[in-house]
């Protein structure tokens, strides 16, 4: 009888085992993970100017200073920044296909929905590009008749959307046409060469353009449209939950040293007044 319990007692203890072997498995650590491997692996859109571009054929920008500056947090974690195109990006970061999305990406409840955002990395406001000297527009109203350009599945389109529908067509027209280019780049030349009048944008991404180009271009204010930030995005799930943390601490200590505010000055010419330590909720 003792003999025919001794396997028995063997089962049972193997599966107490295994048992208590569930709960580490369950509290997978995608930040414990990274730090293990030694390497993080981001996805940047590199064709946001200022914010990410290509330098000679690396990835600079007011974004990739902010990135450098958090990671130094993380000492013996080699950064992987792939340059992709902004269109497939977050579908890429629901398909594990790398650790978090470093790119400028406007805070909106439907992205906030599905994604789990970072805290606010820059002001979203959004202002219009001309052509320097057009002066039918003077001011967000006068764009009824006009031909916009923006950037295919940009958040900017929605809120000029919203913009027409709201306001350009009760008082009387609304766009003459929406243009949709790959990345704003392409936008900008379909301005310069007359395909188009008018790109509304985010006031930071504007700012730096018409630095560059002062004899082309010119910026129409105020800004129109709800207050909207930038931030980072990771996967809405409790393994992506400390490395999302992790990078909002490390904005949030960016804001309080004052190293922000002097990243903003370096790569757009002004400073931003943001939230400090917390996420504001969408207003669209």
């Amino acid at each position: 009888m003792k003999n025919l319990l001794l396997p028995l007692k063997k089962t049972l203890l193997t599966a107490s085992l295994l048992c208590a072997a569930l709960p580490q498995i369950a509290q997978a650590d995608l930040l414990d993970d990274i730090k293990q491997k030694g390497e993080i692996v981001i996805a940047t859109e590199a064709r946001y100017a200022p914010f990410e571009m290509l330098e000679d054929g690396k990835i600079v920008g007011y974004g990739k200073d902010i990135l450098d500056q958090i990671l130094k947090d993380l000492p013996g974690v080699k950064l992987t920044q792939l340059d992709l195109p902004f269109q497939g990006i977050l579908a890429g970061l629901s398909a594990k296909r790398y650790d978090f999305v470093a790119t400028s990406l406007t805070i909106t409840q439907k992205r906030m929905d599905k994604y789990a955002f970072s805290y606010p990395i820059s002001t979203a406001a959004i202002a219009i590009l001309k052509r320097k000297g057009d002066d039918r527009i003077t001011k967000p109203e006068d764009m009824g008749g006009m031909r916009i350009g923006t950037q295919a599945g940009s958040s900017q389109l929605t809120v000029i959307e919203n913009f027409e529908k709201e306001v350009l067509i009760p008082q009387g027209e609304g766009y003459k046409s929406i243009k949709h280019f790959t990345d704003y780049n392409e936008a900008y030349a379909a301005l310069a060469s007359r395909r188009i009048d008018i790109v509304p944008q985010a006031l930071p991404n504007l700012a730096p353009i018409v630095k560059q180009r002062p004899d082309m271009f010119e910026i129409v204010q105020p800004a129109f449209g709800p207050e909207t930030y930038y931030g980072w995005v990771g996967r809405k799930d409790a393994d992506s939950a400390s490395l999302v943390q992790f990078f909002s601490d490390g904005i949030e200590k960016l804001q309080k040293s004052g190293k922000l505010a002097e990243l903003q000055q370096k790569w757009f010419g002004f400073t931003m007044d943001l939230p400090v330590g917390e996420l504001p909720t969408p207003q669209h």
